[in-house]
């Protein structure tokens, strides 16, 4: 990570829904970052009240960060400004306390699904579209909110992004193969996951369509005119704990050889490097050369769980080629992506009132 921004102070931010998985895993993020530091938590009512560490069941490798263990969990309405607002919130309760927190002036990061589709709402990957956040600008609160993408989406985006700028992508078919922690605390029952395969994910053929065309679409005076991209999408739950895995098969708007697909991978960069985003990856797309991979076990912590891992490129007889591409979950598809968006927004000047 780079150091605190010069001049600054670290911001103070309150982590919504901070005792579930995504929570957990923006408040170990959040325990050393150089920008942001985590001021607050909140949580349901069966927890308000408790200190966090007696409060949430801790479900990570690393240890619960000790200054976070002894915050006092709040609820979920705001009653005190913070600039910064983390929403790890379930999307039942998401949408009005992410308003009430807009309204009260924060800015506010969300991984729920509440507001990404809203026309005055800014879906970024901060690599492919960082001037969708002008929007924001647009909302008619004091403060804003900014949506994080579907984990599946974030990954996915990251791998076609380059093949859209360079060759123009005129329809795909997506297969995914999704973790067990994207189902979040306490998740799949283990009868149904172990020895199993789930060929069904709420919403998530629906969202893999709608924000993908989205986030490459064009922002204009009325807000983003989505891509015109033709993109079926088949999703499943797999025994795997963390890596959401895709089979990807696209047809693109002209005849492109190998070396062409993965240079346009190995050569993009996204954000301009003088940002120097504290959680961007140093390459956002990794292609891996092994026949076998990328494999979840094995790669999903590369680019510090930043980065989609692309593997298997080869024609497709049906659509032109296809390849797999795996990215991390809860880190890249959503605690690491919320940060790197909220470090995106500080830099274009969003927490400066």
């Amino acid at each position: 990570m780079s150091s605190t921004r010069p001049g600054r102070e670290r911001t103070p931010c309150i982590v919504l829904g901070a005792t579930g998985s995504v929570g957990q895993r923006l408040v170990a993020l959040l325990a050393e970052h150089p920008w942001f530091e985590l001021a607050a938590v909140s949580a349901s009512d069966r927890s308000r009240g408790r200190s966090y560490g007696e409060a949430c069941s801790w479900s990570l490798p690393t240890p619960m960060p000790r200054a976070a263990a002894q915050l006092t969990v709040g609820g979920i309405e705001p009653v005190e400004e913070w600039p910064l607002v983390f929403s790890a919130l379930g999307s039942e309760v998401a949408g009005p306390a992410e308003e009430a927190w807009a309204r009260s002036g924060a800015l506010v990061v969300s991984n729920a699904s509440s507001h990404r589709m809203r026309a005055d709402v800014p879906l970024v990957v901060p690599e492919i579209n960082p001037g969708h956040l002008a929007l924001a600008r647009r909302q008619p609160t004091r403060g804003a909110i900014l949506a994080n993408p579907n984990c599946s989406t974030i990954g996915l985006s990251l791998t076609l992004a380059p093949l859209w700028l360079a060759f123009g992508i005129e329809r795909l078919h997506v297969v995914t193969m999704q973790a067990l922690s994207g189902a979040g605390i306490p998740g799949v029952p283990a009868l149904s996951a172990l020895d199993n395969l789930v060929p069904f994910i709420p919403g998530e053929e629906e969202k893999l369509p709608r924000e993908t065309a989205k986030i490459l679409g064009t922002l204009t005076a009325e807000g983003v005119r989505p891509a015109s991209l033709s993109l079926s999408a088949q999703c499943n739950r797999v025994a795997v704990l963390d890596g959401h895995t895709a089979c990807v098969s696209l047809a693109l708007g002209r005849e492109v050889g190998a070396d062409e697909l993965r240079a346009a991978w190995e050569g993009f960069r996204g954000c301009p490097s003088e940002l120097a985003l504290p959680s961007a990856p140093p390459a956002p797309v990794l292609y891996l050369e092994e026949e076998d991979a990328p494999q979840p076990r094995l790669h999903r912590e590369l680019g510090g769980g930043m980065a989609a891992v692309v593997g298997r490129l080869r024609p497709c007889p049906v659509l032109g080629w296809r390849y797999v591409t795996l990215s991390h979950n809860t880190l890249r598809g959503a605690a690491g992506g919320a940060l790197l968006l909220a470090e995106l927004a500080a830099s274009r000047g969003l927490l400066e009132g």
